[in-house]
């Protein structure tokens, strides 16, 4: 993951706020990174426009430290559901994906339309704008 090319970056921090883990996070204009490992990385993405929900939980260790955790819901199949942990400044992060996820959705002319099926589970149905 190049830093230079990043809007953002962070690495998850350890309880007291020290960034001494080996899990580091990245945005570029239209994906989110998250790389993990010492001697095997590994690097996951997503498209921005395949994000579905954005959350963030603060506990009260990750207040006084001034951190939180920014959870993402997304349509891709291999960072379905994650969490950006122990990040600090969590809420202009939280709100730096939402407004880059939108961006990105307007630009690919993209829409989600999510809804709950029988079994409780939720189902996404991505559609291209330009078809209808």
């Amino acid at each position: 993951m190049d830093k230079t090319k990043l809007k953002w970056y962070a690495r998850k921090r350890l309880w007291c706020g020290l960034p001494w883990t080996f899990t580091k996070y990245g945005m570029n204009e239209d994906r989110i990174f998250v790389e993990t490992g010492l001697l095997n990385i590994r690097q996951k993405e997503v498209r921005l426009y395949r994000v579905l929900n954005i959350s963030l939980t603060r506990s009260l260790i990750q207040r006084i430290f001034g951190m939180g955790t920014v959870h993402i819901d997304s349509t891709d199949k291999d960072l379905e559901c994650f969490d950006i942990k122990n990040v600090k400044d969590s809420e202009n992060v939280k709100e730096m994906i939402s407004a880059a996820v939108e961006s990105e959705r307007t630009r690919n002319r993209v829409s989600a339309r999510e809804f709950m099926s029988g079994d409780g589970e939720f189902e996404d149905d991505m559609q291209d704008e330009s078809l209808h």
